[in-house]
């Protein structure tokens, strides 16, 4: 919101010393949000002064109309000067303002005395655009006449110099969206009387009684409690707006359109109350709110076709909706040049029902942003008042009368202990203080128990706090605690540091989630905290089957994005795109983890219960709500491509593959202490071929392996890219808190390899449990460090090479023994997998 010092002056008589950012510096200190304080025309410097056109001559010879002018600016500034202007849109005798020689206008454009299309040009005649005020470079500015002399400083005639406030308005400070509640506010801090400009009415004339005027209705009081419309008959469509009108709305950040369009902009600037103007002629019957009905369409003022739903609040008439309440007016009663009778609305429509509406339509409009945040309950009235006056002022016309509807509306009364705010801030704040900074926001005070005397200052009163309207967001004993506070000062609140209670440290989950993201940074991974949000184009990236579990998701009532407005069921879609943003910034060579909730729904749903604030719910609500919280495991996810070890003088780089996947999950069970079983699976978004199933304690906790080539084309990411995610909440739970460290044996190691052929289908692991249960109590290690597939040991076979350390605590072991306990491991191998000694 930005509101020019001038005409906040005009509401509070903040003494004229005070400059715009003292101002600003007060507000601040209130609680308002000033981020600037900007100067119109502050780039112009030197002699710009009003000027009168006293003749014109049209040089008729160039391409474009040019036109040399004489220009009476004054004795003082040197009488007449003929000045060369290219513009159109002045005549003789018209008031013009121009920059003498000397002059700098915006942009660094320097005025001198020039020689141009043959004549000495000796100034400038100045646009709006010129003069930094305005984006209307249509044509010069021509002054209402008499507005001022000849020669008078034109910098003050137009404002140039006016300092104005730009406010970054909070969504609870919805009457500071007004120069009334900026002034209000300026008032309060300076303790000044404030009059509120939005109570006068005084200029209204009676209502002509020779004709009727619009009728309006509400078929929603909950939606639109108040609904007035004023109407006014014979305004000159062709009237200008006044100067000083025009200056306020372009300081304001608004442009000039006509002057009953600029009216209804200044008096919603000056009040908060949106007005909107309707041609009356084009009305059919009864103005009304309503709710839309199905299939129901609105071509809004910005020319676009909207089809309504019945949660749409809309104005109608007789032949459908002409509006969309409180958010933007119908092209079919807009008013143009030729309107000459006018109805002007003003209402009150609650600030849920504008907002909810503004966010399904994608339109945000100055009235909406006022409606959203809280329009003052019974301004209405009084703010299309002002804005018929005005429209009569400057437009002329007869006032036919005004008609209304309204529901019920009681002002928000809260009752509060009058040391409350002391308590809270920790400073002794006096009773009456308390009562005159809550009477200096607009409250109305006084005690609950009457009977008392001097109850403000006794240490139990109890205060009963009648809001006023233009205050929606009060409604709790906090928010008056607010008010009193930032009137006393925030920096007059004591520092006080927090006294934190003693922990116990961490908990045993958080040590091993610890542990678990040391051990995969040792291992190389980057871990990297994606959004927890997925669309249904990351889902069918994924080629996830439709009946899969995964594409069950919670959706957000009130999304960040369209494109993803669920809740992620898996880590992998963040993954991928950290890993396509990685690979586009040229990293080839990419291994990523994290570490995160997922979110499931909840078995048993249903419309959640609402537990009274004034305490602690109860045990069955806290259980209901429980019930209807999506499950939320935590994950863990990797995901690599490029290579995993880089060529150089050792060896030949090796590329990054599913086995690098899977040993990631063994990085994890590792560090927890927990026991990984790995067997063939099968899973999307993995190579049906390549994917591996991780198991702990019985229980399918995770998959790993090559993501599926159409999951690799439809995700955007580098072929041959491997992943792996697992439940790590699952993992924990089989987890040892503590994991002893490994025995170092005093005794000799003997060591044995072997190579065993078996079936392509028998899993690995499979292989290694039968040797570990054979080879007996002194085998210390069991690794595989060979795997060939070839001619040599036939077609569906594979030759799987390990290597058996085997060691006894007390003694050292002899050959025989060793090679007992090797030929006990090969022969259970045998037995169970149909394992072949190779030669």
């Amino acid at each position: 919101m930005r509101v020019p010092v001038s005409w906040l002056r005009e509401f509070a008589a903040v003494p004229a010393t005070e400059s715009g950012r003292d101002i600003a510096a007060r507000l601040i200190r209130a609680g308002l949000e000033v981020e600037t304080v900007d100067v119109v025309g502050g780039d112009v410097t030197g002699p710009v002064v009003v000027g009168r056109v006293q003749h014109i001559e049209e040089l008729t010879e160039f391409k474009k109309p040019i036109r040399y002018c004489q220009v009476d600016v004054g004795p003082q500034h040197g009488g007449v000067r003929g000045i060369v202007c290219g513009a159109s849109n002045f005549a003789a005798g018209d008031l013009v303002v121009v920059a003498l020689p000397g002059a700098v206008l915006p942009g660094d454009f320097s005025i001198a005395a020039r020689q141009t299309y043959g004549h000495t040009s000796d100034g400038m005649i100045c646009s709006e655009r010129e003069l930094g005020l305005g984006d209307n470079y249509d044509g010069i500015m021509v002054l209402a006449p008499g507005s001022a002399e000849v020669g008078t400083d034109g910098t003050t005639v137009l404002g140039i110099g006016e300092e104005v406030l730009d406010i970054a308005v909070t969504p609870d400070r919805g009457y500071a969206w007004s120069v009334r509640g900026v002034a209000r506010e300026a008032a309060t801090a300076y303790r000044l009387e404030f009059a509120d400009p939005g109570v006068a009415m005084d200029d209204l004339p009676a209502p002509d009684g020779n004709e009727q005027p619009s009728e309006c209705g509400s078929d929603d009081l909950a939606g639109c409690g108040l609904f007035t419309l004023r109407t006014v008959v014979g305004f000159d469509p062709t009237a200008a707006s006044p100067g000083w009108l025009r200056r306020r709305l372009t300081a304001c950040g608004m442009r000039s359109v006509s002057l009953a369009v600029d009216v209804t902009n200044y008096v919603m600037l000056e009040t908060g109350q949106p007005i909107h103007a309707y041609d009356a002629a084009k009305l059919r019957g009864v103005v009304r709110a309503r709710n839309a009905r199905a299939g129901e369409t609105l071509t809004t003022l910005d020319h676009v076709d909207r089809t309504l739903d019945g949660h749409d609040l809309v104005i109608a008439d007789d032949r459908g909706p002409i509006g969309l309440a409180g958010v933007m007016g119908g092209l079919d009663t807009e008013v143009d040049e030729s309107t000459s009778t006018l109805a002007v609305e003003a209402a009150h429509f609650t600030a849920p029902v504008v907002a909810h509406m503004s966010r399904r339509h994608k339109l945000s409009s100055e009235a909406s942003r006022r409606y959203e945040r809280g329009v003052d309950r019974v301004l209405a009235p009084y703010a299309s008042a002002r804005t018929v006056a005005l429209l009569l002022r400057y437009g002329g016309g007869r006032y036919v009368g005004m008609t209304a509807v309204e529901g019920p509306y009681e002002p928000t009364v809260v009752t509060m202990p009058a040391d409350l705010p002391a308590r809270v801030a920790g400073l002794p704040i006096d009773g009456a203080v308390v009562c005159e900074h809550l009477t200096a926001v607009g409250c109305s005070v006084e005690d609950a128990a009457p009977e008392e005397t001097a109850a403000a200052s006794r240490p139990d009163a109890v205060l009963r706090v009648t809001v006023p309207s233009w205050r929606p967001d009060l409604t709790d004993p906090a928010d008056l605690v607010e008010e009193v506070i930032r009137l006393v000062g925030y920096d007059q609140l004591p520092s006080t540091l927090p006294v934190g209670r003693g922990s116990r440290g961490l908990t045993t989950d958080q040590r091993l989630r610890r542990r678990v993201g040391l051990a995969m940074a040792g291992a190389g991974y980057v871990e990297v905290v994606s959004y927890p949000f997925v669309g249904t184009a990351d889902l069918d990236a994924l080629q996830l089957p439709p009946d899969d579990p995964r594409r069950s998701v919670v959706t957000l009532a009130n999304p960040l994005s369209d494109e993803r407005p669920s809740l992620r069921t898996t880590l992998l879609p963040g993954l991928f795109e950290a890993l396509r943003r990685n690979v586009s910034r040229g990293l080839d060579d990419v291994a990523l983890v994290e570490t995160g909730l997922v979110f499931a729904p909840a078995v048993h749903g249903g419309e959640p219960p609402r537990p009274d604030v004034s305490g602690r719910p109860d045990a069955a609500e806290l259980d209901r709500l429980e019930a209807i919280l999506p499950s939320q495991p935590r994950h863990l996810a990797v995901v690599l491509t490029g290579q995993r070890v880089r060529q150089g003088w050792w060896g030949p780089a090796v590329p990054a593959g599913w086995a690098d996947a899977i040993q990631a999950a063994r990085e994890v069970t590792a560090a927890v202490g927990a026991e990984l079983s790995v067997a063939r699976g099968e899973r999307a978004p993995f190579h049906p071929g390549r994917c591996a199933a991780l198991t702990v304690a019985g229980t399918v906790v995770g998959h790993a392996g090559e993501l599926h080539p159409r999951v690799v084309q439809a995700a955007g990411l580098p072929a041959d890219t491997a992943a792996m995610e697992l439940d790590l909440d699952a993992v924990l739970v089989a987890a040892r808190p503590i994991v002893p460290a490994p025995a170092v044996g005093t005794m000799p190691v003997g060591k044995e390899d072997v190579a065993l052929v078996v079936n392509e289908t028998i899993p690995t692991d499979d292989v290694l449990a039968a040797l570990r249960d054979g080879a007996g109590s002194e085998l210390e290690s069991l690794r595989l460090f060979d795997v060939y597939t070839g001619d040599q040991v036939g077609a569906g076979k594979r030759s799987l090479a390990f290597r058996l350390r085997f060691r006894a605590a007390d003694r050292t072991l002899s050959t025989a023994e060793i090679s007992a306990a090797r030929d006990a491991a090969v022969a259970v191998a045998t037995e169970r997998v149909g394992a072949v000694l190779r030669g």
